[in-house]
């Protein structure tokens, strides 16, 4: 398979569903923000994304935003009313956050998915880091 291909392709964030998370057997999911959780305009975290972590986390799955976005704070921001953990200027397609966070949250690569929206970055970092690249469409505002 390319390195540039996801594993598995949706329309959006909101159809990764518990049941697909646990049928895969996903322990941590590494998503993607801007555009792909929110429009990058968005500074507080939509109700349906509420809604969404609640689900997964009561799935068993651990959730963690990983953005190429430095503004820290604005991160930290929109990652604490949904209790998720979030790690700023990833740089990716470099894949050593995406590593450092299977190591620190103690799952293994087969137990870890990274969420996104872009092939040149969530997708290659991905498949750098050996881990299944999930797909979404980049996010829209709905008029």
């Amino acid at each position: 398979m390319s390195i540039f291909r996801a594993n598995r392709y949706f329309e959006r964030f909101e159809d990764v569903t518990p049941e697909i998370l646990k049928k895969e057997k996903v322990k941590l999911l590494l998503c993607d923000l801007d555009n792909t959780l929110r429009l990058h305009s968005e500074k507080e975290p939509a109700d349906e994304l509420q809604d969404w972590v609640e689900e997964c986390k009561k799935a068993g799955v651990k959730i963690v935003i990983i953005s190429n976005n430095g503004r820290k704070k604005m991160m930290q921001k929109f990652c604490e009313p949904i209790k998720v953990d979030c790690v700023w200027w990833a740089k990716k397609p470099m894949r050593k956050k995406l590593i450092e966070a299977i190591e620190k949250y103690n799952t293994n690569p087969k137990e870890t998915v990274m969420l996104g929206d872009k092939w040149s970055t969530d997708v290659l970092a991905a498949k750098s880091a050996k881990i299944r690249a999930w797909k979404v469409n980049h996010r829209r505002s709905i008029v």
